[in-house]
């Protein structure tokens, strides 16, 4: 496998229609007209991703203030959406790509370096998405810590 095509704004955001941690199905369609983060992790309920999902999870409140909806995205079962949802009160909606699709289309899942290694994932990355639902921000390797906060200050929020 090769390094997964790479999104770049201007780019239309590859459509999807995936369940939720609350067993309905969320599409990006659904959203339109709404200014969209949407966020690709390696596995729910892993230290890393739930740091991710707390620090998006707090900033709620103040992203959509400003005009921002936040998804979620990996390739967990909606079962163990739902079991981290509770778990840790996520208030956003959180997408099941079980077979990588989704992931796979916004070149969030690929090869990647771990601990050295060469190995075959979910590439943590954020997409910022217009109202339009075209990319405004493509950010790949992104690190689960300090993310949330470097992503405000790029939008101008803080």
């Amino acid at each position: 496998m090769t390094a997964p095509a790479r999104l770049s704004p201007g780019d239309p955001a590859p459509e999807f229609s995936l369940p939720t941690d609350t067993g309905e199905t969320l599409s990006l369609a659904d959203l339109r007209g709404r200014t969209v983060i949407l966020y690709a992790y390696p596995a729910a309920m892993t230290p890393g991703c739930t740091k991710q999902a707390c620090d998006f999870r707090d900033s709620l409140a103040s992203l959509r203030s400003a005009g921002y909806e936040v998804v979620g995205i990996s390739p967990d079962k909606p079962e163990k959406l739902a079991k981290f949802r509770e778990r840790d009160a996520i208030t956003f909606p959180l997408v099941a790509d079980t077979d990588r699709a989704v992931l796979t289309a916004y070149g969030a899942y690929g090869e990647k370096q771990s601990y050295g290694r060469t190995v075959t994932g979910v590439i943590r990355s954020t997409f910022v998405i217009d109202p339009d639902g075209k990319i405004e921000r493509a950010l790949y390797n992104v690190k689960a810590t300090g993310h949330v906060a470097k992503l405000r200050r790029d939008l101008g929020l803080d």
